[in-house]
């Protein structure tokens, strides 16, 4: 029963992925270009997790620690740059 779930989730979180993809290359202004890479950060996240409760390991979760601290830094990163055309003040 947990197989299937797993799957499942699995399914949705990868057709999320792909539309977030869909909405980076096709995405009418560059904010909505920024949403999208933040939710497929997001997305990956979820799918790594899945993937450690599938293969019952720890090491997957520390590497969507990784992900998250990586994907918000970057998201401000850009969001700065968009803003004020310079990163580093």
């Amino acid at each position: 029963m947990l197989d299937i779930a797993l799957w499942t989730s699995m399914a949705l979180v990868v057709a999320a992925l792909l539309l977030n993809v869909y909405r980076l290359a096709v995405g009418p202004d560059m904010p909505d270009r920024i949403l999208a890479l933040d939710t497929m950060y997001v997305n990956s996240i979820a799918l790594i997790v899945l993937m450690g409760l599938w293969l019952n390991t720890k090491t997957y979760f520390e590497s969507a620690l990784l992900i998250a601290m990586l994907g918000f830094i970057s998201t401000v990163a850009v969001c700065k740059y968009l803003l004020r055309g310079d990163i580093i003040e």
